[in-house]
């Protein structure tokens, strides 16, 4: 999947990830694609809560051995 910007997780256990992305969303417009590569399988299901819970869409995750990659897209401000 093809993300605009890469936000790296490794080693961060929850909630750094989330917080994190958090953080990073305010730099991206609406519409942009942020990848999350995190280690922490946590992420499977913290990550589409957030997205519930902040309104932002869940585009899917990839895992490659001990790699997660969480793609989110922002949808507003």
């Amino acid at each position: 999947m093809k993300a605009d910007q890469t936000l790296d997780c490794m080693g961060l256990y929850c909630p750094m990830p989330i917080v994190k992305t958090a953080e990073k969303f305010k730099e991206l417009k609406p519409g942009e694609v942020l990848e999350v590569v995190a280690d922490d399988k946590g992420i499977k299901q913290d990550m589409p809560a957030w997205c519930q819970t902040t309104g932002h869409e869940y585009l899917g995750l990839e895992e490659e051995g001990g790699e997660i990659k969480v793609y989110v897209k922002k949808t507003h401000e």
